[in-house]
C-alpha cells in the first residue's frame, strides 16, 4: 500500500490553482495506483507550534548532546510527531503556490517544524550533512501569477522552486517531480493545460 502525505500551501482551497493542481495530481495517482492511502495536511488549519522557548532550547541541547529537561522533551514532542507524520510518507506531495517569489509563511514555518538534527538530517565532520528522510519520493506542484518557467523572458527571480528542491535534498528526498500551473493572472488565463500536466505528473508517479 502506497501511503501519500499531500500537503497543501494556499489558503484559498479550491480556488486555488496549486491545490486544483494537486487534486488532479491526486486523481491521476490513485486512479493509477490502487490502494493509496492520502494523508492530507491542509497547513492553515493546521496547529503548527510556534519555534521558539523550549522547542528551541532542546534543538539546541541536541546540537550540543545534552538531555532535554522536562519542558523542552514536551516541546520536542510536537517536533517528533510532524516529522514521524513526514517520514511515514512513501510519496511527499507538496502544493505551493508563490508568494513574493517564494513560499508562503506556513510552508516555511513547517520546514522550519522539521528540518531537525538526528530526525531528517544528522552531521559529523568526516562526513558533513546527510539526509534521513530515505525512501521517499516527492512531486511538487507550484502556481505562480506569472510566468517564471524557463525560455519565458520573465526578469524576475523564481525562489521557490530553487528553495524548495535545496530543502528537499537536504533531509535526503533526492526523487522529485514537479510541474508548475502558470500563470495563473491576466487577461487571458487558460490553466487546463497546467492541470492536466500536473494530471500527467500522477500517472507518471503511480506508474
Amino acid at each position: 500500500m502506497t501511503r501519500l502525505l499531500f500537503v497543501e500551501g494556499s489558503p484559498r482551497g479550491d480556488r486555488a490553482h496549486s491545490s486544483r493542481g494537486a487534486r488532479a495530481f491526486l486523481d491521476a495517482f490513485t486512479a493509477t495506483a490502487a490502494g493509496t492511502t492520502v494523508d492530507h495536511l491542509d497547513l492553515w488549519a493546521a496547529d503548527l507550534p510556534r519555534f521558539d522557548g523550549a522547542m528551541l532550547d532542546a534543538k539546541y541541547a541536541i546540537l550540543r548532546n545534552q538531555p532535554h529537561d522536562a519542558a523542552q522533551s514536551a516541546a520536542w514532542a510536537h517536533v517528533v510527531a510532524a516529522v514521524d507524520r513526514l517520514k511515514a510518507a512513501d510519496i511527499l506531495l507538496l502544493a505551493l503556490p508563490m508568494w513574493n517569489f517564494s513560499v508562503p509563511y506556513v510552508v516555511k514555518h513547517w520546514i522550519d517544524i522539521v528540518t531537525q538534527p538526528t530526525l531528517t538530517f544528522s552531521f559529523s565532520p568526516a562526513a558533513g550533512y546527510r539526509g534521513l528522510v530515505q525512501g521517499t519520493r516527492a512531486a511538487v506542484i507550484y502556481a505562480s501569477g506569472g510566468d517564471y518557467r524557463p525560455g519565458s523572458g520573465n526578469p524576475r527571480p523564481d525562489l521557490q522552486t530553487p528553495f524548495v528542491e535545496t530543502w528537499l535534498r537536504f533531509i535526503g528526498i533526492t526523487d522529485i517531480a514537479a510541474t508548475t500551473v502558470s500563470p495563473t493572472l491576466g487577461p487571458a488565463v487558460d490553466i487546463a493545460a497546467g492541470l492536466a500536466a500536473a494530471a500527467d505528473l500522477g500517472r507518471a508517479c503511480a506508474a
